[in-house]
C-alpha cells in the first residue's frame, strides 16, 4: 500500500469554503478515479489558522501516479477547480490570502 497526506494551513475565515470545495469537488473526483480516503481532519491552531489534512490510500505508488494523472487530465474537474478559485478572487489571491501552506507528503509505515 501507498499512503499520502495532503495538508493545508488555512485562515479561519476560509475553512468553510475549503471544506465545501473538498466535499463537493475534490472528494468525488478522487473517489471516481480510484483514490481511497482514510480520513480527513482539522485542528484549530489558536492563531487564526486551522490545519486541515487528509490521508489517502492507494494500492501502490504507481497506482497513485496513474490516479493523479487521470485527475489532472479530467477537463471537467480542472474547470470546476478553476471556477472555484475565480469565485474566491483567483488562484493567486486564494494562495496568498487564505491558504497559507500546502503540503503533499508520502507516509511511511513504521510497523511490519
Amino acid at each position: 500500500m501507498f499512503y499520502r497526506r495532503k495538508f493545508y494551513r488555512v485562515k479561519c475565515e476560509f475553512v468553510e469554503a475549503l471544506n465545501a470545495h473538498f466535499n463537493r469537488t475534490n472528494l468525488p473526483n478522487q473517489l471516481k478515479h480510484g483514490a481511497r480516503l482514510v480520513g480527513r481532519w482539522m485542528r484549530d491552531n489558536q492563531d487564526d489558522t486551522f490545519e486541515i489534512f487528509a490521508i489517502w490510500e492507494y494500492d501502490s505508488y504507481d497506482d497513485y501516479v496513474k490516479i493523479e494523472t487521470n485527475i489532472r487530465n479530467d477537463q471537467a474537474h480542472v474547470q470546476r477547480v478553476m471556477d472555484w478559485y475565480e469565485n474566491h478572487g483567483g488562484k493567486e489571491h486564494v494562495l496568498s490570502q487564505y491558504i497559507l501552506e500546502v503540503r503533499n507528503e508520502v507516509l511511511e509505515s513504521t510497523s511490519n
